[in-house]
């Protein structure tokens, strides 16, 4: 996304994207797409959940393509039109976002620190997303990429997600140890109004979510403004636990 020609701070640009029409999405991580010439070519769909709500077949899609010579498949999912919104559905850019808006400052209530760290070891046998530091402070934020929507209700998980609880657990963990801990949900869509955990697809992570919030975990939602350009931050969406 650019500004009469000018890089926006904290928004990501898209490679050169090839539209195509979904065929089908199968074995989680492939999915079959015919080009706008005819062609059918897998590419490789960078999302682990189930993808509710946007992976219908016949839907327009835009792929991203790669000649690295070590890639087996050279094409990658990175969004799909749905009659509401476009929709991103790859998880590798929740974190490159957030971590792009967090240096830009363009999310008041995690500015002014001075180092922004990534993927930083964490818990047990874990990864912390972001590592925001500040002399001594320190606030852990782990991103999730949030895709569901119905009747603009975005919910989390699109599946159930033993590894989302524990996550919960461990930012629990280190607000007890005097950190700040933020669950931060982002919204790769354009059509949502509120947040609420998928209570209905995994119980237990609703209940350890609304725990996470009595004890100190903080909540952040986020929805963006995307198009065939890039993807950018918009505004904070309210939730409901």
């Amino acid at each position: 996304m650019t500004r009469h020609g000018t890089e926006v701070p904290g928004c990501l640009k898209w490679p050169r994207l090839i539209q195509g029409t979904l065929i089908a999405r199968y074995k989680r991580f492939l999915a079959d797409i015919r080009l706008r010439n005819g062609h059918i070519v897998t590419a490789h769909c960078p999302n682990s959940g189930s993808m509710l709500t946007c992976s219908e077949p016949g839907q327009t899609v835009y792929l991203s393509r790669h000649d690295n010579p070590k890639r087996k498949l050279k094409y990658t999912w990175e969004m799909i039109k749905m009659p509401t919104s476009l929709v991103g559905v790859n998880t590798l850019i929740p974190n490159r976002l957030a971590r792009a808006a967090v240096v830009a400052e363009k999310i008041p209530c995690l500015s002014g620190f001075d180092r922004v760290r990534s993927e930083v070891k964490y818990g047990k046998n874990s990864r912390i997303d972001l590592l925001l530091e500040r002399g001594d402070d320190r606030c852990f934020v782990e991103v999730k990429n949030c895709t569901l929507v119905i009747d603009g209700v975005v919910s989390f998980p699109d599946a159930v997600t033993s590894r989302g609880l524990k996550h919960l657990r461990e930012l629990r963990e280190e607000v007890r140890l005097g950190n700040r801990s933020v669950m931060f949900y982002l919204v790769q869509r354009m059509d949502a109004k509120r947040f609420t955990p998928a209570d209905h697809i995994d119980p237990a992570y609703g209940r350890e979510l609304r725990v996470a919030l009595s004890e100190g975990v903080e909540i952040l939602v986020y929805d963006v403004v995307l198009d065939l350009d890039g993807i950018r931050l918009n505004r904070p969406l309210p939730f409901e636990l």
